[in-house]
């Protein structure tokens, strides 16, 4: 009889996870690395904009320099299992959100379906819709927003 084996994120937390399962969580849909807003009068409102981190490859959707990052962009935050509480920022669809919050990976998670591009055939990602960082005036990005978390 075959033994079923339960899937790491569902058995562990996020933080007994070793590094190439935390890395294996994104699902490369870049939108964590899409400049964002906040409402001052709305402290925990972000707003997403299509505008990407001058790092990002704007067709995969992933970081050109990811090793250097914080080197290259100074406020790159860098997700770590310690500050799992502060994830609400995070898209809904964000695999590290989900674990954090204690929700499965959607159908779509190359995890899941085996697909890594599966994130781009649904739409999840705004990959081939995103504009380079410094193509757009900073006080237009309001024009270029997405959705909110």
């Amino acid at each position: 009889m075959a033994q079923v084996v339960t899937a790491f994120w569902k058995r562990k937390t996020l933080e007994q996870m070793d590094r190439q399962e935390w890395e294996s969580l994104c699902d490369g849909c870049g939108l964590c690395c899409l400049q964002k807003l906040e409402d001052e009068d709305a402290p925990d409102t972000v707003y997403y904009t299509r505008i990407a981190c001058k790092l990002l490859d704007l067709k995969t959707c992933r970081c050109s320099d990811y090793p250097n990052r914080r080197k290259h962009v100074s406020d790159c935050v860098q997700l770590t299992p310690a500050s799992a509480a502060e994830f609400a920022w995070l898209p809904p669809t964000c695999a590290y959100r989900l674990v954090a919050e204690g929700e499965d990976l959607p159908p779509w998670h190359p995890l899941v379906c085996g697909d890594p591009q599966a994130v781009h055939k649904t739409g999840i990602s705004q990959a081939g819709r995103m504009l380079a960082e410094g193509s757009v005036a900073d006080e237009d990005w309001e024009d270029h927003i997405i959705f909110r978390v």
